[in-house]
């Protein structure tokens, strides 16, 4: 028990030196931070104060040699000490108090009063640096004018000596470029002058007009001589060649007004004559834009007038062949018609059917007058070749797609007519095949005709009949006629089998007894058969009789009955 009070008490006791501790370590931190702060602060005021302008002031006063320039020397005086004496005072003043206060530990004081200092040793390092810049546009101005002035003066003699060597190419300008070259020099003359009396406030002026003179006399130099050989030669040889070639493309029967080449040429003839105008007063801003625009839209036109002779060309070409075509479509379609009635006659046409060739014969007529319109601009000589070609090309598109649905109409027809060649050709084979059943049945003297024989012979004929009557009708039903045509020609060839079986069989039953009459004698089983077979071959049942003499003549000899098997299966 005592251990352990002896042991919370020790605990309590650390932990009491340990917050002493920290607190004194935090106190003795945020002091030095805030001294740190001061110090940094001490060391701004100090750079403010050691701003060197006093050494530029003194660079000046050699150079003061009007009442303008010492007023203003006496005036940059005055601020600067201002700003010592004064400014930099009441930031003294303000660090004192702030020490102070870090010594007292009134740390939300501290805060408050170093946030003022900061803001005014801005605005004091603020005037004092605006006021060495001041100065030392003035100390700095006759290095720094010099060196500019003297870049400029190489670039005027470089543009002084490209005018003087190629005089000739600026024409009219030559009076005008010269004059502005001598104010230029004068100008030259004048920054001397200026800064020979450190009249520094006016050098900025003349500088930068310098500047903007060489600037507006290199652009002279450089473009004028193009403006020129564009104006007074380029575009109007270019203008004469287009009026040239638009005369004989108009005399040969192009129809060239939509390109309003004459209005044109005569807003860019005022538009050039606008052009010197400006050039002689060296005002070239535009000049280059306006000339090549000309340039570009007169090299344009070359391109039309290709066009045009290349459409005429063409469009003459695929007019022919459209109207070849179209004379063709039209007889074509126009002895359709005059048929017509006689058609409907001879075929059962589908209201469908004579619908699809009335709707192809008004897009013919819309076509037939869309021509004609397309012709008489043609000789109007009012619509350009490009677009009569265009007009031509969307005619033979329209033509086709006529063409093709009325294909489909003629098809339609063509089938009808078809479908009867074929009707009557079938006729003919299946009335042939009959005869050939006939010419057969009687070639065969056969004890008795069997009477599925006579009952298919007469459903034949009743379907031949059938389809000759409805041949014989107008219109004529296709669709009823074909089915006729092939109900006759299964009928037939089904007599036909019946025929050739009936036929063989009779043959090959009448050729098995008589070889078989051989074994009649002391055969009792024979004769037997034979007797049934021959009973069987005069009723008509000749595949019976075949089917009984062979199983007698197996009996006697098994290879022939073999080989009457092998005839019957024979086809």
């Amino acid at each position: 028990m005592p251990n352990n009070m002896f042991f919370t008490v020790m605990i309590i006791v650390m932990t009491f030196v340990i917050l002493v501790v920290f607190l004194h370590l935090f106190r003795a931190n945020r002091k030095k931070f805030y001294k740190d702060k001061v110090k940094e602060l001490e060391v701004q005021r100090n750079m403010i104060a050691s701003t060197p302008v006093l050494i530029e002031l003194a660079k000046i006063e050699p150079v003061i040699k009007n009442e303008k320039m010492e007023e203003r020397y006496n005036r940059w005086q005055d601020r600067f000490s201002y700003i010592k004496d004064n400014r930099l005072n009441v930031i003294n003043d303000m660090l004192i108090d702030l020490d102070f206060f870090v010594e007292k530990r009134d740390y939300k004081s501290c805060g408050y009063r170093m946030a003022k200092v900061e803001i005014e040793i801005y605005k004091v390092r603020e005037a004092a640096e605006h006021l060495l810049d001041e100065i030392r546009d003035v100390t700095l101005s006759e290095e720094k004018y010099r060196t500019i002035v003297t870049k400029l003066k190489s670039k005027y003699r470089t543009l002084n000596k490209e005018f003087q060597d190629h005089k000739q190419l600026y024409e009219s300008m030559q009076e005008e470029i010269e004059l502005q070259l001598e104010n230029i020099e004068r100008r030259f003359l004048d920054f001397e002058k200026v800064m020979e009396s450190n009249e520094y406030s006016e050098v900025v002026h003349i500088v930068k007009a310098l500047d903007n003179m060489i600037e507006h006399m290199d652009i002279i130099i450089s473009e004028a001589p193009d403006v020129l050989l564009m104006a007074n030669q380029v575009i109007p040889n270019r203008m004469a060649e287009i009026e040239r070639t638009y005369k004989e493309m108009v005399d040969k029967g192009f129809p060239l007004e939509y390109l309003n080449i004459e209005y044109n040429i005569e807003e860019s003839k005022k538009t050039i004559e606008k052009i010197l105008d400006k050039v002689k007063v060296l005002d070239l801003e535009g000049c280059m834009f306006d000339l090549r625009t000309m340039l570009e839209y007169y090299d344009s036109l070359f391109i039309d007038f290709e066009k045009e002779r290349l459409s005429k060309k063409v469009y003459e070409e695929e007019r022919g062949d459209f109207t070849k075509k179209l004379e063709k479509t039209n007889q074509l379609v126009k002895d359709i018609f005059d048929q017509l009635d006689d058609i409907k006659k001879m075929y059962d046409l589908k209201d469908s059917d004579i619908q699809i060739i009335h709707e192809v014969n008004k897009v013919l007529v819309v076509i037939n007058d869309d021509y004609h319109k397309m012709i008489a601009k043609e000789e109007s000589h009012s619509t350009p070749f490009s677009v009569l070609n265009e007009e031509i090309e969307n005619l033979t598109v329209r033509l086709k797609e006529m063409e093709d649905d009325f294909d489909k109409a003629l098809k339609s027809l063509g089938n009808m007519y078809d479908d009867e060649v074929r009707a009557r050709e079938q006729l003919d084979e299946i009335q042939d095949l009959l005869k050939q059943c006939k010419d057969k049945i009687h070639s065969y003297k056969l004890p008795v005709i069997t009477d599925n024989y006579f009952v298919q012979l007469s459903e034949a004929n009743e379907a031949i009949e059938d389809v000759i009557s409805e041949l014989e009708l107008k219109p004529i039903v296709i669709k009823t006629l074909n089915t006729r045509v092939d109900t006759a020609r299964d009928l037939v060839l089904k007599l036909f089998n019946t025929t050739n079986e009936m036929v063989k069989m009779a043959k090959l039953s009448e050729m098995a007894l008589v070889y078989t009459n051989r074994y009649r004698i002391n055969r009792d089983d024979i004769n037997k058969r034979l007797d049934d077979a021959e009973t069987k071959f005069f009723k008509g049942d000749y595949k019976v009789a075949f089917d009984i003499t062979i199983q007698a003549i197996s009996l006697v000899n098994e290879k022939m009955k073999t080989k009457f098997e092998e005839l019957a299966n024979e086809q």
